[in-house]
C-alpha cells in the first residue's frame, strides 16, 4: 500500500499510482448461489507474487455467516480520493450482497493476508432507512463516508437509489439522493466533483433478473437503456441519457482517470456497444456510440444471433487504452483510445466463450473471424464460461480475468461452470504497441476449493486499483 509522509490512502496522481508497488496479493469474492453446493459465499486472497511459493494460490478464505448472499463488487472505505488527509487509511473492504442485501465490512488491514470480518449492516437497515436493496457499487468518498449504488426497493422492483455509510462506524446514514430523486434502475455510477457530476447506469429489476435472463423481460420494459447525470453537491438527478436499444443494459461506466477529464466511456451489455460520454460545449451531457462488437448468426443457441455480452470494461491509468471482456464471444479487447472518440483495437484474446470449435454452437456468419475459436487450456485445465471481470496491474502490464458474470446467469449460459468452477487467469499485456497474451503459467483454478467448485468474481488489489480509485 501506498505510504507518504502525510498522505492518506492510494495515490496524488494516476501518474504516481502507475509507479506503484507491483500486486502481491489479490482478494476475490467467491459464490456458492446456484450451485449445488450448501455452503456460504467467501473472500478469496490470493497469491499473485511471481517469486512467492504460493503463486497463483488461495491462501485465504474468510467464509460469510450466511447462505446466498451472493457476493458480487467490493470497494473501499478510502481510496484516493481521500489521499489528502492523513488520518484516512484502506483497511476496511465493503463487499455488498446482490440478492440478500447484506453489506459485510471486512478487515484487511491487521492482517492483509487473512482478513476478518470486522462488521454485518443487515438488510433490514438498507430496507427501513433507505427503502432500497440489492447493494451493487461502493466508492470511497473524499468526506470520508462511502457510498453504495442500489438496483432496487425491498419488493424486487427497480429502483436506482444510493446508500451512504458512515466511514468509520459503518451505520446506515440514509439516502444520497435527495428525496424522490431515485433512477428508475440502478448499477454502476462514477463521480467527478471537479465537474460537479455524477453518472450512474442501469441493469435491470432485481425480480426479473434474479435467476436468470430472458428476452421477453427485456420487451417488457424489466432492463435498462440510459445513463443518469447528477449534480453532485445537490444530490438530485438532472438528467437522463436515453442510448436506446444500441445501448441496451449500460452496466459498467468509466471516467477517464484525469479529473480534468469531461468524458468516459460505458459498456453496453445486451447491445454489445460502448458509448463515449462527454459534456457539451451547452453544459450539459450527451453520448456517442464509438465501438460495436457484431452479433454472430448461430444455430444450436437459444437465439439464432448471439451478442457479444459486454459485461466489464476498464480504462488504464494513463487513459491510453480501454479493455473489455465479451462473456458470450469468449474474447478480451484492448482499444487505444488516444482519440477517444475513434478507439482503434490493437490486442485480442479468447479465453474460452460460447462459440468454441467443437462446441453445440455452430457460427453461421461472423462479420469479424473466418474460424471459431479452439478451446482455452491453461496448465491442462480446460477453461468454462467466458472472460468476465477484468482488473489490470497498476503499470497496465498485467491483466487478471475472472470468468463467472452472475451465479443465476453462469447456471443459464455456462451450466458446465456451474459444475467444473470458475477460474482466474493473467494476462500480459503489451503497452508499448498493443497486444494480449495468456500467462501459461499462472492459473487459479476454482472448481478445486474444499468445499466444492465455486464461482469467482471480482478481483481487488489492498492497495487500489483503476476501478476502486477517483481523483479528484
Amino acid at each position: 500500500m501506498a505510504k507518504c509522509g502525510a498522505c492518506g490512502p492510494g495515490y496524488r496522481t494516476p501518474q504516481e499510482a502507475m509507479k506503484g508497488p507491483g500486486e502481491e496479493i489479490v482478494y476475490v469474492p467467491c459464490i456458492y448461489r446456484n450451485t449445488a453446493i450448501e455452503k456460504p459465499d467467501y473472500l478469496a486472497t490470493v497469491d499473485v507474487h511471481p517469486q512467492s511459493p504460493t503463486y497463483s494460490q488461495v491462501i485465504h478464505r474468510l467464509p460469510m455467516p450466511n447462505l446466498n448472499d451472493e457476493l458480487h463488487h467490493s470497494g473501499w472505505n478510502a481510496c484516493s480520493s481521500c489521499h489528502g488527509d492523513a488520518s484516512k487509511e484502506r483497511n476496511r473492504l465493503i463487499l455488498p450482497s446482490l440478492i440478500s442485501s447484506r453489506i459485510y465490512v471486512v478487515d484487511v488491514g491487521t492482517e492483509p493476508r487473512a482478513p476478518r470480518m470486522f462488521k454485518i449492516v443487515e438488510p433490514t437497515e438498507l430496507f427501513w432507512k433507505c427503502n432500497l436493496a440489492n447493494p451493487h457499487t461502493t466508492h470511497c468518498l473524499a468526506s470520508g463516508e462511502v457510498m453504495i449504488s442500489a438496483m432496487g426497493d425491498p419488493s424486487g422492483n427497480g429502483k436506482g437509489g444510493f446508500v451512504l455509510l458512515d466511514g468509520e462506524t459503518f451505520e446506515v446514514k440514509g439516502n444520497w439522493e435527495e428525496s424522490g430523486q431515485a433512477a428508475p434502475f440502478g448499477y454502476d455510477f462514477w463521480y467527478q466533483p471537479r465537474h460537479n457530476v455524477m453518472i450512474s447506469t442501469e441493469w435491470g429489476t432485481p425480480k426479473a433478473l434474479a435467476n436468470g435472463f430472458n428476452l421477453e423481460d427485456v420487451k417488457a420494459g424489466h432492463y435498462g437503456h440510459c445513463l443518469h447525470v447528477w449534480d453532485w453537491a445537490k444530490h438530485r438527478r438532472v438528467q437522463t441519457i436515453d442510448l436506446g436499444q444500441e445501448g441496451a443494459i449500460p452496466l459498467e461506466i468509466r471516467f477517464l482517470h484525469d479529473p480534468a477529464a469531461a468524458e468516459g466511456l460505458v459498456g453496453c451489455a445486451l447491445s454489445s456497444s460502448v458509448f463515449r460520454f462527454y459534456r457539451t460545449e451547452r453544459g450539459d451531457w450527451t453520448a456517442e456510440k464509438v465501438i460495436t462488437v457484431p452479433g454472430k448468426k448461430v444455430e444450436g443457441w437459444i437465439l439464432p444471433e448471439m451478442p457479444g455480452l459486454i459485461t466489464d470494461i476498464l480504462i488504464s491509468l494513463d487513459d491510453r487504452f480501454l479493455y473489455f471482456s465479451n462473456w458470450l464471444h469468449g474474447d478480451l479487447r484492448q482499444y487505444d483510445i488516444t482519440d477517444t472518440r475513434k478507439p482503434k483495437m490493437v490486442g485480442q484474446v479468447f479465453l474460452g466463450g460460447s462459440l468454441v470449435e467443437g462446441g453445440p454452437v455452430k457460427v453461421l456468419e461472423d462479420k469479424e473471424m473466418k474460424n471459431q475459436p479452439q478451446p482455452c487450456t491453461v496448465k491442462g485445465t480446460r477453461i468454462w464460461g467466458g472472460p468476465q471481470m477484468i482488473q489490470l496491474s497498476l503499470d497496465g502490464k498485467r491483466m487478471y480475468v475472472t470468468t463467472s458474470l452472475y451465479s443465476g446467469w453462469d447456471k443459464q449460459f455456462y451450466p458446465e461452470m456451474i459444475k467444473e468452477g470458475s477460474v482466474m487467469l493473467q494476462i500480459d499485456v503489451d503497452t508499448e504497441k498493443g497486444g494480449l497474451t495468456v500467462n501459461k503459467n499462472f492459473l487459479v483454478d476454482f472448481g478445486k476449493e474444499p468445499d466444492g467448485p465455486s464461482l469467482a468474481h471480482e478481483v481487488r488489489y489492498p492497495g487500489g486499483d483503476c476501478s476502486s480509485d477517483i481523483w479528484l
